[in-house]
């Protein structure tokens, strides 16, 4: 559990720098320069996901239960989950769902932590999932204080909610029939 505990301050803590003081960040940014700064957070990232690859891959051999979810929540987890992908792709295909939401990203970690709280009550499901939510809870209230950062997207257009649905709606079907069993060993449905 302590592997799970320390890939997640790591990946949220560095993910949390704009949250916490984003003129630090700034600082650093300035004084590194744009490249090195890039690569220090992106760094930092790979080895907070690792631990917590490792970490929950660990702790699922040795499950502490908090909770039994009735069967009922896996299918509203199912649900919920269904546009998590298609948001991610309209954070990077600026169209009006991006517009409405101002931060589908956000919105879309905030559905898939959720989802999997309804649907797993194990220990180390409630560090990952609920340290996610958290953050993403977080995250977005200080985006009404700090403002959102420009990100790299591809050109606005009409066709982009077009695509961030199919396309993510196709990831979805994927991950729910095939890539969640390979990737995570648990098949959803």
């Amino acid at each position: 559990m302590t592997t799970l505990i320390a890939g997640l301050v790591l990946f949220l803590g560095i993910h949390s720098l704009s949250i916490v003081n984003e003129p630090l960040r700034n600082r650093l940014r300035a004084s590194m320069g744009e490249a090195a700064f890039k690569g220090v957070f992106s760094l930092i990232s790979l080895v907070g996901l690792v631990l917590i690859i490792w970490g929950y891959g660990a702790a699922r051999m040795d499950p502490t239960v908090i909770y039994t979810p009735p069967g009922w929540l896996k299918h509203l987890a199912m649900l919920l989950l269904v546009p998590v992908f298609p948001l991610l792709f309209a954070t990077y295909l600026p169209g009006r769902i991006k517009a409405k939401l101002g931060h589908p990203m956000l919105v879309a970690v905030k559905l898939w932590a959720l989802a999997h709280l309804l649907a797993n009550g194990m220990l180390h499901d409630l560090l990952l999932f609920g340290s996610f939510l958290a953050w993403a809870v977080i995250d977005r209230i200080s985006l009404k204080r700090r403002g959102q950062r420009p990100i790299p997207t591809l050109p606005k257009s009409a066709a982009n909610d077009a695509i961030a649905v199919i396309g993510g709606l196709a990831v979805y079907l994927i991950t729910v029939f095939w890539a969640h069993q390979w990737l995570f060993g648990v098949a959803p449905i």
